[in-house]
């Protein structure tokens, strides 16, 4: 992608409020095998169709580092864009597909067949060519001889049919599409699916149905859980993305040029769009969530149709996973990785991004590590087109480093030299390794169920559009933690490195029916400001946890499964002590030497998730308290990385 296409792109930002989740199942044979695993003291975390198990820490390709920008000469000097074609699904429906074809200086499309890099959009094809992250063919990959083709799913863009975000339906389309795909003259029979957001979601989704022609992936910010990762996180509905993302989809899906150019397919087509989203999906869903609907508002079989690490397992192509840590799937993109490397070659790239950032790839190149369009050419040309280019060889993880910031190599995610250190929240608000005492007193917050509007969760939650706004509060954290219960270490007495996932277990007790968590963690400098770094976000009755699918680090949990079932609701009680374990989204930063680590409790996040109606109206006019005694000792599980891991890899 050109750094026109950037600045496009940009300019396009409001307009690219991109995602959720999936579901599929295969690999073809002639793929590479992972590299060799050793035991880990981390486990996995489970899914709805999986328990935890014990870790595998990949031991091959240790000490790999960025060195040099792969630069091949183009073989074409230009792309030739072809006419709108359609693809008839099994039921007569038709899916618009978008075409563009190696060029010679002319615009003369080259002859084929080629390799062929394949998208799958919900955004409408048409604001691809404008907005390449949406869906538009990557000018570097075509130049270098692959054929690109968009398609737009069942129901949005210029397709026929009702849109149903990753439903069956379309997920048995994405198999029907790649058949047609190895039928066309222009296509050699191996395929490569990329894209953004949905689009990656897609191609995960498409990888894991095993078509033998699918030869490699490269999603960037895809889904995971579409129920825990954002749309009801920690049982909490998003009222911030979710609304922006169902609008955005039903605008561009009435974006129909066709509607002048051939009114009898353009007009039917946008009327069939415009009653979906009013009686079948986009606006019953909201209203639904709203008003706590049980089969929306509660995990099960809706949400894991929608969620790609129920099948992620039968990956068995090489995948490229690009996340951020400020994205809106930073919870689960490098578990998405951490399930695919047991079949297959994998790599990871976590950026210092929000969800705009990373569909630009923003910053890079950068520590040695090239921009999102290289790396991708690089996957391809040695996955799709059998090239020995040393896209092997590239370092298993690379994460940006918060206080470091730089990015950092790792042999493996999660870290192979984590582990689990437990600090308590004690009364007196310091932060220790030290157990409470039996008399500790307890600290008290509001339940007011607005907080967090001015911080950075502002930015994270709408996809990074607010972020474009030059608000400090987006990106110092004092105003939000003023708010809340802040407990903080002592300044530390030498750099203290933490990364993976992290579980705050709170006591806590309301005079209301039921109240809500949030629980950050900070960077305070020795000049008082305070850097989020990550947060969590659990509603009190929802704090049920399978242990079976529960990930342990040193014995320790470390990441809380909540089954978020109707089935698995708990009273909370007016004045009565429960402990609620909390999932903390994973991270990776460095608390430098004399900087002070922070836990930040408050009762509420509201743009990362609000309850529902019959949960919000129990949550009310109510006083949070947190306990800090030895009979009820608050605290959290960090995994803590020898700081020599900088500089080692």
């Amino acid at each position: 992608m050109g750094k026109t296409s950037y600045r496009l792109w940009l300019t396009a930002a409001c307009s690219a409020l991109v995602i959720l989740a999936g579901c599929g199942g295969g690999g073809s044979d002639d793929n590479p095998g992972p590299l060799p695993t050793a035991q880990s003291d981390w486990s996995t975390l489970g899914a709805r169709t999986a328990t935890a198990q014990g870790g595998r820490t990949i031991t091959g390709n240790q000490g790999a580092q960025w060195t040099s920008t792969y630069a091949p000469p183009a073989t074409h000097a230009g792309t030739a864009v072809q006419p709108l074609q359609y693809i008839t699904m099994r039921d007569g429906k038709r899916l618009a597909a978008y075409l563009t074809l190696p060029a010679d200086a002319d615009g003369n499309p080259a002859p084929g067949p080629f390799p062929t890099v394949l998208v799958q959009t919900a955004y409408n094809g048409v604001s691809g060519q404008f907005v390449p992250a949406l869906g538009g063919a990557d000018e570097l990959l075509v130049t270098h001889g692959y054929a690109s083709i968009t398609v737009d799913v069942r129901g949005t863009g210029q397709s026929e049919g009702q849109w149903e975000a990753f439903g069956p339906e379309e997920q048995a389309d994405y198999a029907e599409v790649v058949d047609w795909v190895v039928r066309q003259p222009w296509c050699d029979g191996r395929i490569g699916v990329q894209g953004v957001s949905y689009l990656g979601i897609t191609a995960i989704i498409t990888a894991a149905q095993g078509h033998p022609s699918i030869k490699a992936a490269f999603p960037i910010v895809p889904i995971g859980d579409g129920y825990r990762d954002i749309v009801f996180t920690g049982g909490q509905v998003n009222p911030t993305f979710i609304p922006l993302w169902l609008g955005l989809v039903s605008v561009l899906g009435v974006t129909n040029p066709t509607v002048l150019t051939d009114p009898t397919i353009g007009i039917p087509v946008v009327l069939e769009h415009v009653l979906s989203a009013v009686t079948n999906f986009q606006v019953p869903t909201i209203l639904k969530a709203l008003v706590g609907e049980a089969e929306t508002a509660y995990d099960g079989a809706f949400w894991q149709a929608r969620s790609p690490l129920e099948i992620i397992s039968a990956v068995r192509v090489p995948t490229f996973v690009v996340g951020g840590l400020r994205d809106l799937f930073q919870r689960s993109e490098p578990m998405s990785y951490e399930v695919i490397k047991r079949n297959t070659v994998a790599k990871l790239l976590m950026g210092p991004w929000t969800h705009i950032q990373a569909a630009m790839g923003m910053g890079l190149p950068a520590d040695g590590v090239p921009t999102l369009s290289e790396l991708t050419l690089q996957w391809f040309d040695q996955y799709v087109k059998g090239l020995d280019v040393g896209a092997d060889r590239l370092p298993n993880v690379t994460q940006w480093v918060t206080g470091l910031d730089r990015y950092v190599t790792a042999s493996d995610w999660p870290h192979p030299q984590a582990s689990a250190q437990r600090l308590y929240l004690r009364g007196d608000k310091s932060l220790s390794t030290t157990t409470p005492a039996a008399d500790e007193r307890s600290n008290v917050a509001a339940q007011v169920p607005i907080l967090g509007l001015c911080s950075v969760s502002s930015a994270q939650w709408t996809a990074g559009l607010l972020g474009l706004l030059p608000v400090p509060c987006f990106s110092n954290g004092n105003v939000v933690d003023s708010g809340a219960i802040n407990y903080q270490t002592e300044p530390m007495a030498e750099d203290y490195y933490l990364n993976g996932p992290i579980e705050a277990d709170i006591w806590m007790a309301t005079t209301a029916i039921d109240a809500g968590l949030s629980v950050r963690v900070d960077d305070v400098a020795p000049n008082g400001r305070v850097t989020p770094l990550t947060n969590g976000l659990q509603t009190a009755s929802l704090r049920a946890v399978d242990e079976r699918r529960s990930r342990k680090l040193d014995g320790q949990s470390i990441q809380p499964w909540h089954p978020f079932t109707q089935e698995s609701v708990l009273p909370v009680g007016i004045n009565t002590p429960v402990m609620v374990p909390v999932e903390v989204f994973q991270t990776s930063a460095l608390i430098a030497k004399g900087h002070r680590l922070r836990i930040a409790v408050s009762a509420s996040n509201l743009p990362q998730g609000v309850p529902p109606l019959p949960t919000l109206l129990q949550s009310l006019a109510g006083v949070l308290t947190i306990y800090s005694d030895a009979a009820r000792p608050s605290s959290v599980v960090i995994p803590v990385v020898p700081a020599s891991a900088l500089t080692s890899g």
